[in-house]
């Protein structure tokens, strides 16, 4: 037993020695550990039992509280029995695409094992969430909020809020994950969600409904709202209550007051909200936008000294297109705020920056052998056994995919046919590149880009053309990663690609991202330069072919 003591002791020691050496030497930012375990379980959230996807035993999972440039280590053991896999939605992993969380840069975590993540939230702010990107295990749980708060030292636009409530909304279906997924692969949409969730519930109104947050009297909060949903955009609202707009994906912005906010898939926003009303009950509301039904999701906001249920009239839901559009247009980039680092958001004058690449890119659907298929020039994107990145760095990415299957600058007949491959662009280092998503068909399209925060700098109705630059807002667009497409639109942005790595750019509709609206921009490495890169890591697990295949040489400075 003395042996055991002795031994534990020494293990302390040097545990204690390594912390001192991480902290105090080396001077590493702070690091937060989490450890999750992941299973099923069953939930109910509008009344009918299903197979849930649980962290902790939670739905939704546990918020990760972060500040600028923490690492971030979580421990992920996959009890559940499929492969699994989570995506850090929004954090641009700077040089480190190895742990973004996607087919085409990591292999899955296999059933009864563990994988622990590593990353840094480098130069970020802002509202972000995680989820898992493995097949249709979003529709299961298992996401949740991600919040990356200033460091102390860089002064914020507003004062300090009495609380930060995380606030997440979204379609939800009562099928269970596994049969939306069975359902996919039948070739067959997912069609209309059952309801909408707001933090994985839905109030009833009956009086006995708990509060999900409560506020004191003439105190201000902040929420942060992301669509984690399914399939549609959202309006989000606060019964009796405006919301200040302060930030949106990691920018702080110009800061309108609103009655209400679209909210498209995958985009997330922070907001300003006073308890200035009389002290009772309030909603917070969720309702589906561009439907024929409209799905509303309600939740319990509470006054401290609250003496009276929530009215149930509730307010009315915007309607239009034209609506959503104009609110879109009114989201500006607080060109004085300082976000991560201390210069100025306005300091960075992307407008002045000569463009290097214009890429369209158009969505399609169609059938393939009878089984419906969505498509990015034509091509729907097929993931493979290997993850591309990985293929690409042992040098054996011809044996697993091709390069710039789809053209810049796509024909008229790219939507008649669609073609099955993985879809690999390839770009080139540091090249400042102009994006046009054009959407031609009759739904709503929400793109997300990995790694990367670009400027949305127009949304208009139609077609484009060389000359619709003349009405770019090359000033004070807001810096982000998501960018929604009207039907019949199109949506042009700018971006330097400065950040080295395979990134994933793909619908923020799980549906369409499963069926191959999607595909990976190959920002590569050349000089070899851990300057540019992080390597991959020796204990990161292989699959596919590379699995057994000598290490590459290491990369220089």
């Amino acid at each position: 037993m003395r042996e055991v003591a002795k031994e534990r002791e020494k293990l302390t020691l040097l545990f204690l020695l390594l912390v001192f050496l991480l902290f105090f030497v080396q001077g590493e930012d702070p690091y937060l550990f989490f450890t999750w375990n992941v299973t099923y379980g069953t939930i109910s959230p509008l009344g009918v039992p299903q197979q849930g996807i649980l962290i902790n035993g939670e739905f939704p999972g546990p918020n990760i509280n972060s500040t600028t440039n923490n690492n971030i280590v979580v421990n992920v053991f996959n009890n559940l029995d499929e492969p699994l896999m989570f995506t850090w939605h929004g954090i641009q992993q700077r040089k480190n695409s190895w742990q973004d969380g996607t087919p085409g840069t990591m292999c899955p975590i296999p059933p009864g094992q563990n994988y622990t993540y590593h990353f840094q939230v480098k130069d970020q702010i802002g509202s972000y969430f995680y989820y898992p990107i493995t097949a249709m295990h979003r529709a299961g749980g298992a996401f949740g909020g991600l919040r990356v708060n200033s460091r102390l030292l860089i002064p914020v636009p507003y004062d300090d809020p009495e609380d930060d409530y995380t606030v997440l909304i979204g379609d939800w279906y009562t099928k269970s994950h596994s049969s939306l997924k069975k359902q996919l692969d039948m070739g067959r949409s997912l069609g209309r969600p059952d309801g909408v969730l707001i933090n994985g519930k839905n109030a009833k109104g009956d009086g006995t409904d708990q509060p999900l947050f409560t506020m004191k009297p003439g105190k201000t909060y902040k929420f942060r709202v992301c669509n984690v949903g399914l399939k549609n955009s959202l309006n989000f609202r606060i019964q009796d209550h405006t919301m200040m707009l302060v930030e949106m994906e990691g920018s702080h912005v110009v800061q309108n007051t609103y009655e209400s906010l679209d909210v498209h898939l995958g985009q997330c926003l922070s907001a300003l909200v006073t308890a200035d009303k009389e002290p009772r009950d309030y909603y917070m509301i969720a309702d589906t936008r561009f439907t024929k039904t409209l799905l509303t999701g309600l939740g319990i906001i509470r006054y401290t000294n609250a003496n009276g249920p929530a009215n149930p009239e509730l307010p009315l839901p915007p309607e239009g297109l034209a609506w959503s559009l104009n609110q879109a247009r009114s989201f500006r980039w607080n060109l004085t705020a300082s976000a991560a680092r201390p210069n100025p958001q306005g300091s960075y004058k992307y407008g002045a920056i000569n463009i290097t690449r214009t890429i369209k890119l158009v969505n399609s659907a169609s059938k393939v052998d009878g089984k419906l298929r969505y498509a990015v020039n034509g091509v729907s994107h097929v993931d493979t056994e290997t993850p591309l990145k990985y293929a690409q760095y042992f040098g054996v990415a011809d044996k697993v995919f091709k390069y710039d299957t789809i053209k810049d600058d796509p024909s008229a007949e790219v939507e008649d046919k669609i073609t099955l491959a993985p879809n690999v662009v390839n770009q080139t280092f540091r090249d400042f590149v102009e994006i046009i998503f054009e959407n031609h068909g009759k739904s709503i399209q929400s793109w997300h880009l990995d790694g990367f925060a670009f400027f949305p700098v127009a949304i208009e109705f139609g077609r484009w053309a060389p000359e619709k630059r003349r009405n770019y807002n090359l000033m004070d667009a807001i810096s982000r990663h998501t960018v929604q497409v009207y039907p019949g639109s199109w949506s042009a942005i700018m971006l330097t690609f400065d950040n080295a790595g395979m990134w994933n750019l793909r619908s923020a509709q799980p549906e369409r991202a499963y069926l191959g609206q999607q595909l990976y921009l190959s920002v590569e490495n050349v000089a070899r330069s851990l300057r540019d890169e992080y390597m991959l890591l020796d204990q990161t697990p292989l699959c596919g072919i590379v699995k057994g295949l000598p290490k590459p040489p290491p990369y220089g400075p």
